[in-house]
Protein backbone atom coordinates (compact mmCIF):
# COMPACT_ATOMS: atom_id res chain seq x y z
CA UNK A 1 0.00 0.00 0.00
CA UNK A 2 2.97 2.30 0.63
CA UNK A 3 5.61 3.00 -2.01
CA UNK A 4 9.13 4.21 -1.27
CA UNK A 5 11.64 5.76 -3.65
CA UNK A 6 14.70 4.28 -1.90
CA UNK A 7 15.80 1.98 0.91
CA UNK A 8 16.58 5.08 2.99
CA UNK A 9 12.98 6.30 2.61
CA UNK A 10 11.58 2.88 3.49
CA UNK A 11 13.73 2.28 6.58
CA UNK A 12 13.37 5.79 7.97
CA UNK A 13 9.60 5.80 7.40
CA UNK A 14 9.21 2.53 9.27
CA UNK A 15 11.36 3.95 12.07
CA UNK A 16 8.93 6.87 12.32
CA UNK A 17 6.00 4.43 12.39
CA UNK A 18 7.55 2.56 15.33
CA UNK A 19 8.26 5.84 17.12
CA UNK A 20 4.64 6.92 16.73
CA UNK A 21 3.36 3.71 18.27
CA UNK A 22 5.45 4.62 21.33
CA UNK A 23 4.26 8.25 21.24
CA UNK A 24 0.66 6.98 21.12
CA UNK A 25 1.35 4.75 24.11
CA UNK A 26 2.64 7.81 25.99
CA UNK A 27 -0.42 9.85 25.06
CA UNK A 28 -2.75 7.06 26.16
CA UNK A 29 -1.30 6.77 29.68
CA UNK A 30 -3.13 9.46 31.61
CA UNK A 31 -6.67 8.11 31.34
CA UNK A 32 -6.01 4.55 32.58
CA UNK A 33 -3.48 5.75 35.18
CA UNK A 34 -5.62 8.56 36.62
CA UNK A 35 -7.24 6.64 39.54
CA UNK A 36 -3.89 5.13 40.52
CA UNK A 37 -2.12 8.50 40.39
CA UNK A 38 -4.88 10.00 42.52
CA UNK A 39 -4.47 7.26 45.12
CA UNK A 40 -0.67 7.50 45.11
CA UNK A 41 -0.72 11.29 45.57
CA UNK A 42 -3.63 11.35 48.04
CA UNK A 43 -5.74 13.45 45.68
CA UNK A 44 -9.45 13.45 44.93
CA UNK A 45 -10.65 12.88 41.36
CA UNK A 46 -11.56 16.56 41.04
CA UNK A 47 -8.05 17.52 42.16
CA UNK A 48 -6.23 15.02 39.93
CA UNK A 49 -8.14 16.34 36.89
CA UNK A 50 -5.65 19.23 36.83
CA UNK A 51 -3.25 16.81 35.12
CA UNK A 52 -5.31 17.13 31.92
CA UNK A 53 -4.88 20.90 31.99
CA UNK A 54 -1.17 20.58 32.77
CA UNK A 55 -0.66 18.22 29.84
CA UNK A 56 -2.62 20.50 27.49
CA UNK A 57 -0.51 23.52 28.51
CA UNK A 58 2.62 21.44 27.92
CA UNK A 59 1.25 20.38 24.52
CA UNK A 60 0.73 23.92 23.32
CA UNK A 61 4.10 25.22 24.51
CA UNK A 62 5.90 22.15 23.15
CA UNK A 63 4.41 22.62 19.67
CA UNK A 64 5.63 26.22 19.51
CA UNK A 65 9.14 25.50 20.79
CA UNK A 66 9.67 22.40 18.64
CA UNK A 67 8.51 24.19 15.51
CA UNK A 68 11.22 26.79 16.01
CA UNK A 69 13.87 24.18 16.84
CA UNK A 70 13.11 22.09 13.73
CA UNK A 71 13.84 25.07 11.48
CA UNK A 72 17.23 25.70 13.10
CA UNK A 73 18.72 22.35 14.13
CA UNK A 74 19.05 18.74 12.99
CA UNK A 75 15.55 17.24 13.22
CA UNK A 76 16.60 13.87 14.61
CA UNK A 77 18.66 15.51 17.35
CA UNK A 78 15.62 17.53 18.35
CA UNK A 79 13.53 14.34 18.52
CA UNK A 80 16.20 12.55 20.57
CA UNK A 81 16.39 15.47 23.01
CA UNK A 82 12.59 15.59 23.44
CA UNK A 83 12.46 11.81 23.70
CA UNK A 84 15.01 11.93 26.50
CA UNK A 85 12.78 14.37 28.39
CA UNK A 86 9.78 12.07 27.88
CA UNK A 87 11.64 8.95 29.07
CA UNK A 88 12.87 10.79 32.18
CA UNK A 89 9.34 12.02 32.93
CA UNK A 90 7.88 8.52 32.48
CA UNK A 91 10.48 7.09 34.85
CA UNK A 92 9.76 9.56 37.66
CA UNK A 93 6.04 10.43 37.33
CA UNK A 94 4.52 7.25 38.85
CA UNK A 95 6.75 7.61 41.91
CA UNK A 96 5.60 11.13 42.76
CA UNK A 97 3.77 11.41 46.11
CA UNK A 98 2.76 15.05 45.59
CA UNK A 99 0.10 16.45 43.26
CA UNK A 100 2.19 19.59 42.62
CA UNK A 101 5.11 17.50 41.42
CA UNK A 102 2.81 15.31 39.32
CA UNK A 103 1.36 18.41 37.69
CA UNK A 104 4.82 19.67 36.73
CA UNK A 105 5.83 16.24 35.45
CA UNK A 106 2.73 15.90 33.27
CA UNK A 107 3.32 19.37 31.91
CA UNK A 108 6.81 18.14 30.95
CA UNK A 109 5.36 14.94 29.46
CA UNK A 110 2.81 16.95 27.47
CA UNK A 111 5.61 19.21 26.22
CA UNK A 112 7.79 16.26 25.15
CA UNK A 113 4.92 14.20 23.70
CA UNK A 114 3.64 16.90 21.36
CA UNK A 115 7.22 17.86 20.48
CA UNK A 116 7.81 14.31 19.24
CA UNK A 117 4.42 14.33 17.49
CA UNK A 118 4.87 17.65 15.71
CA UNK A 119 8.53 16.99 14.94
CA UNK A 120 7.84 13.52 13.54
CA UNK A 121 5.03 14.81 11.34
CA UNK A 122 7.27 17.59 10.04
CA UNK A 123 10.13 15.23 9.20
CA UNK A 124 7.79 12.78 7.44
CA UNK A 125 6.52 15.63 5.25
CA UNK A 126 10.08 16.71 4.47
CA UNK A 127 11.02 13.10 3.67
CA UNK A 128 8.17 12.35 1.25
CA UNK A 129 7.34 15.89 -0.01
CA UNK A 130 4.08 15.98 -1.99
CA UNK A 131 3.70 12.17 -1.87
CA UNK A 132 3.35 12.23 1.93
CA UNK A 133 -0.45 11.77 2.13
CA UNK A 134 -0.70 7.94 2.54
CA UNK A 135 2.37 7.91 4.79
CA UNK A 136 0.85 10.58 7.06
CA UNK A 137 -2.32 8.48 7.36
CA UNK A 138 -0.21 5.41 8.25
CA UNK A 139 1.70 7.48 10.81
CA UNK A 140 -1.53 8.52 12.53
CA UNK A 141 -2.78 4.94 12.47
CA UNK A 142 0.37 3.96 14.38
CA UNK A 143 -0.37 6.71 16.93
CA UNK A 144 -3.94 5.41 17.41
CA UNK A 145 -2.64 1.85 17.70
CA UNK A 146 -0.30 2.96 20.47
CA UNK A 147 -3.25 4.62 22.25
CA UNK A 148 -5.07 1.29 22.25
CA UNK A 149 -2.06 -0.65 23.54
CA UNK A 150 -1.64 1.32 26.77
CA UNK A 151 -4.81 0.13 28.58
CA UNK A 152 -3.86 -3.47 27.73
CA UNK A 153 -0.37 -2.96 29.16
CA UNK A 154 -1.93 -1.43 32.29
CA UNK A 155 -4.24 -4.44 32.73
CA UNK A 156 -1.33 -6.87 32.28
CA UNK A 157 0.91 -4.96 34.70
CA UNK A 158 -1.77 -4.86 37.39
CA UNK A 159 -2.59 -8.54 36.90
CA UNK A 160 1.03 -9.69 37.10
CA UNK A 161 2.50 -7.34 39.70
CA UNK A 162 -0.31 -5.23 41.13
CA UNK A 163 1.86 -2.17 40.41
CA UNK A 164 0.61 0.44 37.93
CA UNK A 165 4.09 2.05 37.86
CA UNK A 166 5.32 -0.78 35.62
CA UNK A 167 3.15 0.55 32.79
CA UNK A 168 4.99 3.89 32.78
CA UNK A 169 8.36 2.15 32.71
CA UNK A 170 7.36 -0.22 29.88
CA UNK A 171 6.16 2.74 27.84
CA UNK A 172 9.38 4.64 28.63
CA UNK A 173 11.54 1.69 27.54
CA UNK A 174 9.47 1.31 24.37
CA UNK A 175 9.95 4.98 23.55
CA UNK A 176 13.71 4.76 24.13
CA UNK A 177 13.93 1.66 21.93
CA UNK A 178 12.02 3.36 19.09
CA UNK A 179 14.12 6.54 19.32
CA UNK A 180 17.47 4.78 19.08
CA UNK A 181 17.27 3.87 15.33
CA UNK A 182 16.88 7.56 14.40
CA UNK A 183 20.46 8.20 15.50
CA UNK A 184 21.63 6.05 12.56
CA UNK A 185 19.80 8.03 9.87
CA UNK A 186 20.48 11.41 8.33
CA UNK A 187 17.62 13.74 9.20
CA UNK A 188 15.37 14.95 6.35
CA UNK A 189 15.50 18.65 5.59
CA UNK A 190 12.99 20.96 3.99
CA UNK A 191 13.56 21.35 0.26
CA UNK A 192 13.84 24.81 -1.22
CA UNK A 193 10.33 25.79 -2.29
CA UNK A 194 9.55 27.63 -5.47
CA UNK A 195 6.23 29.39 -5.03
CA UNK A 196 6.03 30.44 -8.67
CA UNK A 197 3.54 28.92 -11.08
CA UNK A 198 5.72 26.08 -12.30
CA UNK A 199 3.04 23.45 -11.71
CA UNK A 200 -0.69 23.46 -11.92
CA UNK A 201 -1.27 21.07 -9.07
CA UNK A 202 0.95 21.81 -6.09
CA UNK A 203 1.68 25.53 -5.92
CA UNK A 204 2.65 26.29 -2.32
CA UNK A 205 1.74 29.60 -0.75
CA UNK A 206 3.07 31.74 2.07
CA UNK A 207 -0.25 33.23 3.10
CA UNK A 208 -1.15 33.97 6.75
CA UNK A 209 -4.90 33.85 6.05
CA UNK A 210 -4.56 30.40 4.53
CA UNK A 211 -2.55 29.17 7.50
CA UNK A 212 -5.13 30.71 9.85
CA UNK A 213 -7.94 28.77 8.15
CA UNK A 214 -5.99 25.52 8.43
CA UNK A 215 -5.31 26.22 12.11
CA UNK A 216 -9.00 26.88 12.74
CA UNK A 217 -9.99 23.62 11.03
CA UNK A 218 -7.45 21.62 13.01
CA UNK A 219 -8.63 23.20 16.28
CA UNK A 220 -12.30 22.42 15.63
CA UNK A 221 -11.59 18.89 14.41
CA UNK A 222 -9.42 17.96 17.40
CA UNK A 223 -12.10 19.49 19.64
CA UNK A 224 -14.67 17.14 18.06
CA UNK A 225 -12.45 14.09 18.47
CA UNK A 226 -11.55 14.75 22.09
CA UNK A 227 -15.13 15.80 22.95
CA UNK A 228 -16.63 12.61 21.56
CA UNK A 229 -14.00 10.31 23.08
CA UNK A 230 -14.12 12.06 26.45
CA UNK A 231 -17.87 12.56 26.81
CA UNK A 232 -19.53 9.71 24.91
CA UNK A 233 -19.48 7.49 28.02
CA UNK A 234 -21.31 10.17 30.03
CA UNK A 235 -23.72 10.66 27.11
CA UNK A 236 -24.43 6.92 27.03
CA UNK A 237 -25.12 6.87 30.77
CA UNK A 238 -27.45 9.87 30.51
CA UNK A 239 -29.20 8.13 27.61
CA UNK A 240 -30.03 5.11 29.77
CA UNK A 241 -27.18 2.65 29.14
CA UNK A 242 -25.53 0.73 31.95
CA UNK A 243 -22.04 1.79 33.00
CA UNK A 244 -20.45 -1.15 31.15
CA UNK A 245 -22.41 -0.49 27.98
CA UNK A 246 -21.57 3.21 28.10
CA UNK A 247 -17.87 2.53 28.66
CA UNK A 248 -17.83 0.35 25.53
CA UNK A 249 -18.80 3.33 23.34
CA UNK A 250 -15.38 4.99 23.67
CA UNK A 251 -13.67 1.70 22.80
CA UNK A 252 -15.82 1.35 19.68
CA UNK A 253 -14.97 4.92 18.69
CA UNK A 254 -11.21 4.36 18.95
CA UNK A 255 -11.41 1.02 17.14
CA UNK A 256 -13.32 2.59 14.24
CA UNK A 257 -10.95 5.57 14.18
CA UNK A 258 -7.90 3.31 13.95
CA UNK A 259 -9.49 1.09 11.29
CA UNK A 260 -10.52 4.16 9.28
CA UNK A 261 -6.97 5.54 9.32
CA UNK A 262 -5.72 2.21 8.03
CA UNK A 263 -8.29 2.25 5.21
CA UNK A 264 -7.34 5.83 4.35
CA UNK A 265 -3.85 4.75 3.27
CA UNK A 266 -5.00 3.24 -0.08
CA UNK A 267 -7.94 5.66 -0.27
CA UNK A 268 -5.64 8.66 -0.50
CA UNK A 269 -3.98 7.08 -3.54
CA UNK A 270 -7.20 7.03 -5.55
CA UNK A 271 -9.10 10.02 -4.11
CA UNK A 272 -8.16 13.67 -3.72
CA UNK A 273 -7.87 15.11 -0.19
CA UNK A 274 -10.99 17.20 -0.87
CA UNK A 275 -13.02 14.08 -1.66
CA UNK A 276 -11.88 12.33 1.53
CA UNK A 277 -12.56 15.42 3.67
CA UNK A 278 -16.04 15.81 2.15
CA UNK A 279 -16.79 12.14 2.82
CA UNK A 280 -15.68 12.47 6.46
CA UNK A 281 -17.84 15.58 6.85
CA UNK A 282 -20.92 13.90 5.37
CA UNK A 283 -20.48 10.81 7.55
CA UNK A 284 -19.97 12.91 10.70
CA UNK A 285 -23.11 14.98 10.05
CA UNK A 286 -25.09 11.82 9.29
CA UNK A 287 -23.94 10.14 12.51
CA UNK A 288 -24.80 13.26 14.55
CA UNK A 289 -28.26 13.47 12.95
CA UNK A 290 -28.84 9.76 13.53
CA UNK A 291 -27.99 10.06 17.21
CA UNK A 292 -30.17 13.15 17.63
CA UNK A 293 -33.19 11.55 15.92
CA UNK A 294 -32.59 8.18 17.67
CA UNK A 295 -32.32 6.45 14.30
CA UNK A 296 -29.05 4.79 15.27
CA UNK A 297 -28.15 2.62 18.26
CA UNK A 298 -25.44 4.35 20.28
CA UNK A 299 -22.94 1.60 19.46
CA UNK A 300 -23.47 2.09 15.71
CA UNK A 301 -23.30 5.85 16.16
CA UNK A 302 -19.94 5.52 17.95
CA UNK A 303 -18.56 3.36 15.14
CA UNK A 304 -19.76 5.74 12.42
CA UNK A 305 -18.42 8.73 14.29
CA UNK A 306 -15.05 7.03 14.65
CA UNK A 307 -14.97 6.40 10.90
CA UNK A 308 -15.94 9.99 10.16
CA UNK A 309 -13.11 11.30 12.36
CA UNK A 310 -10.51 8.75 11.30
CA UNK A 311 -9.08 10.18 8.10
CA UNK A 312 -9.79 13.86 8.71
CA UNK A 313 -6.62 14.95 10.53
CA UNK A 314 -4.06 13.14 8.32
CA UNK A 315 -5.93 14.15 5.14
CA UNK A 316 -6.17 17.79 6.19
CA UNK A 317 -2.48 17.67 7.11
CA UNK A 318 -1.64 16.28 3.65
CA UNK A 319 -3.74 19.03 2.00
CA UNK A 320 -1.93 21.60 4.13
CA UNK A 321 1.38 20.18 2.91
CA UNK A 322 0.21 20.56 -0.70
CA UNK A 323 -1.03 24.12 -0.20
CA UNK A 324 1.43 25.97 2.01
CA UNK A 325 5.15 25.96 2.74
CA UNK A 326 5.54 23.59 5.70
CA UNK A 327 8.30 24.99 7.88
CA UNK A 328 8.86 23.54 11.33
CA UNK A 329 7.17 26.55 12.88
CA UNK A 330 4.19 26.02 10.57
CA UNK A 331 3.68 22.53 11.95
CA UNK A 332 4.19 23.93 15.44
CA UNK A 333 1.42 26.49 14.87
CA UNK A 334 -0.93 23.76 13.64
CA UNK A 335 -0.32 21.56 16.68
CA UNK A 336 -0.71 24.58 18.97
CA UNK A 337 -4.11 25.25 17.41
CA UNK A 338 -5.01 21.58 17.81
CA UNK A 339 -4.05 21.80 21.49
CA UNK A 340 -6.30 24.84 21.95
CA UNK A 341 -9.21 22.94 20.43
CA UNK A 342 -8.55 19.97 22.70
CA UNK A 343 -8.48 22.26 25.74
CA UNK A 344 -11.43 24.57 25.05
CA UNK A 345 -14.16 22.62 23.25
CA UNK A 346 -14.38 19.56 25.58
CA UNK A 347 -14.47 21.88 28.62
CA UNK A 348 -17.68 23.46 27.30
CA UNK A 349 -19.41 20.11 26.92
CA UNK A 350 -19.84 19.30 30.62
CA UNK A 351 -21.73 22.49 31.53
CA UNK A 352 -23.84 22.06 28.38
CA UNK A 353 -24.86 18.53 29.39
CA UNK A 354 -25.64 19.75 32.91
CA UNK A 355 -27.87 22.56 31.65
CA UNK A 356 -29.59 21.01 28.64
CA UNK A 357 -29.20 17.26 29.16
CA UNK A 358 -28.14 14.40 26.89
CA UNK A 359 -29.99 15.75 23.84
CA UNK A 360 -27.43 18.59 23.60
CA UNK A 361 -24.56 16.22 22.78
CA UNK A 362 -25.44 15.27 19.16
CA UNK A 363 -26.53 18.86 18.48
CA UNK A 364 -23.12 20.09 19.66
CA UNK A 365 -21.37 17.54 17.44
CA UNK A 366 -23.45 18.53 14.41
CA UNK A 367 -22.75 22.21 15.07
CA UNK A 368 -19.00 21.56 15.17
CA UNK A 369 -19.16 19.62 11.91
CA UNK A 370 -21.08 22.51 10.32
CA UNK A 371 -18.29 24.84 11.51
CA UNK A 372 -15.85 22.55 9.72
CA UNK A 373 -18.01 22.66 6.58
CA UNK A 374 -17.90 26.46 6.66
CA UNK A 375 -14.14 26.38 7.23
CA UNK A 376 -13.62 24.05 4.24
CA UNK A 377 -15.68 26.38 2.04
CA UNK A 378 -13.59 29.37 3.14
CA UNK A 379 -10.43 27.35 2.57
CA UNK A 380 -11.45 26.43 -0.98
CA UNK A 381 -12.38 30.06 -1.67
CA UNK A 382 -9.03 31.34 -0.40
CA UNK A 383 -7.09 28.79 -2.46
CA UNK A 384 -9.04 29.84 -5.55
CA UNK A 385 -8.29 33.50 -4.80
CA UNK A 386 -4.57 32.79 -4.50
CA UNK A 387 -4.57 30.73 -7.69
CA UNK A 388 -6.28 33.57 -9.58
CA UNK A 389 -3.77 36.08 -8.24
CA UNK A 390 -0.96 33.92 -9.61
CA UNK A 391 -2.74 33.53 -12.94
CA UNK A 392 -3.24 29.79 -12.69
Amino acid sequence: MLHFTSAYHRRLTWSYFGLFIAIGMTGGLLGPALPHLAQASGSSMSQIAILFTARAVGNMSGAIVTGLLMDRFNGHRVLLMMGGLAVAGLAVAPLSPLLVLLTLLFMLLGFAEVSLNAGGNTLLLWLHRDAAGPNVSALHFCFSFGNMLTPLIMIAALSLTGQFQLTFWIVGLSLAAMLWPLSRFASPTMAAVDTSQDTLTHVKHRDPWLLGLFMLLFAVYVGIEITFAGWVTAYGTLSGLTNKQAALLATLFWLALSAGRLMAIPLLRICSPWQVLTGCLALGLSASAGLHAHWLPLSVGALLFGLSASAFFPTLFALCNQSIVMLGRTTGAIFTAAGCGALIIPSLTGPLLDIVGARAFPILLATLWLCIALGLCLLAFRLRQLANQQGL
